[in-house]
C-alpha cells in the first residue's frame, strides 16, 4: 500500500515541481517590474563620441556640445553625457567653454546641469586675461547665457583667486555674481597657469 501511494505521488510531485519551475522560468524572463512613476529608467540609445552645433539666427554658431558618451532616457527624455565640453560663442567677446565629469540635460534642452569636476573657461581677449572658474555642479541657462551654482567656487585669472560660496555668470555680460563668503587674494605679475590652477 505503501508502494502505491509513492506511485501515485510521484507524478503529482513531478507535476509540481514542473509548475514551480515553470513559475520561476516566468518570472525570471519577465522585465522587472515598472515602479510608481509607471516607466522604467533605462536609455533607448546611446551615442559614442557626439558632437552637436546649435546654430543662430545669423547661421552663425551659437555653441557647440560634444562628448565622450552620450545616454538618452524616454521615461523623463533627459540625456546623460560623459565627459561634456560645452562652448558657448554668445558673448561679443570671448568664447565660454564648459567641462565636467557628466552633465544632465533636460527634456528641451533649456537646462544643462554639470556635474563633478566643473571647468568653466572664458577666453583671454584684448581687455581681459583668461578667467577660470571651478565648481562641484553648475546649472547652465544656454539661451539665457546664465550659468549658476550654490556650491563652493574658485575663480582665477592673471593675478587673482577669489573663492566664494554660490555664483551667477553671465557670458553675454562677463558679469560674475558671488554670492556669500568671498575670500580673494591679488597678486599682481602673477604668470597665469594653462591649467587653471590646477
Amino acid at each position: 500500500m505503501t508502494g502505491d501511494r509513492l506511485t501515485v505521488a510521484a507524478p503529482l510531485l513531478l507535476v509540481g515541481i514542473l509548475a514551480a519551475l515553470t513559475f520561476w522560468l516566468d518570472r525570471v524572463a519577465q522585465p522587472p517590474a515598472r515602479g510608481l512613476g509607471g516607466s522604467r529608467h533605462d536609455p533607448d540609445y546611446i551615442v559614442d563620441n557626439l558632437s552637436a552645433v546649435r546654430m543662430g539666427e545669423t547661421g552663425a554658431a551659437s555653441y557647440t556640445l560634444s562628448a565622450v558618451k552620450m545616454r538618452h532616457y524616454p521615461d523623463d527624455d533627459t540625456t546623460v553625457l560623459a565627459n561634456p565640453k560645452f562652448v558657448s560663442y554668445r558673448s561679443a567677446k570671448a568664447s565660454v567653454t564648459i567641462t565636467a565629469s557628466q552633465a544632465v540635460v533636460s527634456a528641451n534642452g533649456e537646462h544643462v546641469y554639470f556635474q563633478d569636476d566643473v571647468r568653466v573657461t572664458r577666453a583671454a581677449d584684448r581687455e581681459t586675461s583668461e578667467l577660470v572658474v571651478r565648481t562641484a555642479f553648475l546649472h547652465v541657462i544656454p539661451d539665457l547665457n546664465l550659468a549658476q551654482t550654490d556650491r563652493t567656487v574658485t575663480i582665477t585669472d592673471a593675478a587673482t583667486t577669489v573663492t566664494a560660496m554660490g555664483l551667477e555668470l553671465n557670458s553675454e555680460t562677463r558679469v560674475i555674481k558671488l554670492l556669500s563668503n568671498v575670500r580673494g587674494a591679488y597678486e599682481p605679475g602673477r604668470t597665469p597657469r594653462k591649467d587653471g590652477g590646477r
